[in-house]
């Protein structure tokens, strides 16, 4: 007879050979669910205070800005993404042939920085020249273009290179110009500070450039400041721009803002246009390009793209009509909008072959008096490889 001992250890073994568990073995898989309940509840948690923190960061936002206005102004200019990095300004060479950097100070303390791209037909004799020849370059007759760029960055960025590396061969003189604030240009950004400083910019190419058109391209943000240029000429001095271009124009800064595809997660939060739109104001960004081409009487050319993806289109649509009705010569006041198929976007237009000689056509007769000057934009110039047969552009003739 086996003792209970012996038998206890029979009975606790199983028919596979494995040991039944003890007291501790059972205690432990008691505790296995347990733990297991505990690291998914842990992890619930964690997601939802991740969850409850990004609303709180969303929803805090606009209260910022609205107590901050300078926050936004940093958001909106975007000068200190000063893209590309390691920009050495004063060897524009690395990025475009033929062009001279140069500094000017609009007022004291602001110094900003400009690039000059000569025209293709004054390149080889410009080989080994001082600066003061390419100032006197300016008054060869070839058209002049003062390029204002957009938000953030500097003007050694690439589509920006392009369009004055473009232009430039096609025998106009692009000035790029950083404003206050931009790439190594000193001074703090603001609405009023870029139109100084290019108003500055434009009274000394005009003191250097003789009967040379001078043509004021904005894009992006630069059409803003543009259209503040033309205005600010035109009623405190009495000088109509010889030729304004808005490239991807928006109306005014504060229907930009509703419009741009950064601020859609707040379109429906309560209080967007007072917390967000309306601290535009009170940030002093105004940008009223609708206000100021309705006062313009200069030639004006939009262009824009109907994938921009930062801009819509609805915006140069839009200014059009207000510029049109408002012009005493509607035949001056054009726009040309590029199929989306073409894949311009926001930054690509002079990508277009046909954009030098589509300028070229609008500035002929430049010498003559206004009274007697045909309008520049005037449907008798689209004789060049017209863009009407093309299909890479499309005019609205209102």
């Amino acid at each position: 007879m086996k003792r209970r001992s012996e038998r206890g250890g029979e009975a606790a073994a199983r028919p596979d050979g494995s040991q039944g568990k003890g007291l501790g073995g059972a205690a432990a898989g008691a505790l296995q669910p347990a733990a297991g309940g505990l690291l998914a509840y842990l992890q619930k948690f964690k997601i939802k205070r991740l969850l409850l923190d990004l609303f709180i960061l969303y929803a805090s936002v606009p209260f910022v800005i609205r107590l901050f206005p300078s926050l936004l102004r940093k958001f909106v200019y975007l000068n200190f993404l000063s893209y590309p990095f390691g920009v050495d300004f004063q060897k524009p060479e690395v990025y475009l042939n033929h062009t001279v950097n140069f500094y000017l100070t609009p007022e004291p303390g602001v110094t900003y920085g400009v690039w000059h791209s000569l025209p293709d037909s004054r390149r080889k004799e410009a080989e080994g020249k001082d600066p003061s020849w390419h100032e006197e370059a300016l008054a060869d007759d070839n058209p002049v273009i003062l390029y204002l760029h957009g938000n953030g960055g500097n003007r050694a960025m690439s589509h920006r290179v392009r369009m004055a590396k473009v232009m430039s061969d096609a025998d106009f003189h692009v000035l790029a110009i950083d404003y206050r604030g931009y790439g190594d240009s000193t001074g703090d950004p603001s609405e009023t500070g870029f139109t100084t400083d290019v108003l500055f910019l434009y009274h000394w190419v005009k003191a250097r450039s003789g009967n040379s058109t001078v043509i004021v391209w904005g894009h992006s943000l630069g059409t803003g400041i543009a259209t503040n240029v033309a205005r600010a000429l035109k009623e405190k001095e009495g000088v109509t721009v010889d030729a304004v271009i808005l490239e991807a124009p928006f109306t005014n800064i504060r229907e930009a803002a509703a419009t741009i595809p950064v601020t859609k997660i707040y379109r429906k939060f309560p209080g967007f246009e007072y917390l967000i739109l309306d601290t535009m104001a009170r940030a002093d960004m105004y940008f009223y390009s609708d206000r100021n081409v309705q006062v313009l009487s200069s030639p004006i050319l939009m262009l824009h793209s109907e994938d921009d993806g930062i801009i819509p289109i609805t915006h140069s649509r839009k200014l059009f009509e207000i510029a049109r009705n408002t012009s005493q010569k509607k035949d001056a006041i054009r726009f040309l909008s590029f199929p989306a198929s073409e894949g311009y976007g926001h930054d690509h237009l002079s990508s277009n072959p046909e954009l030098p000689d589509i300028v070229k056509a609008r500035t002929k007769n430049r010498h003559e008096t206004e009274d007697d000057r045909s309008p520049p934009w005037d449907l008798q110039f689209l004789s060049f490889r017209s863009p009407l047969h093309t299909g890479r552009v499309r005019w609205v003739y209102g």
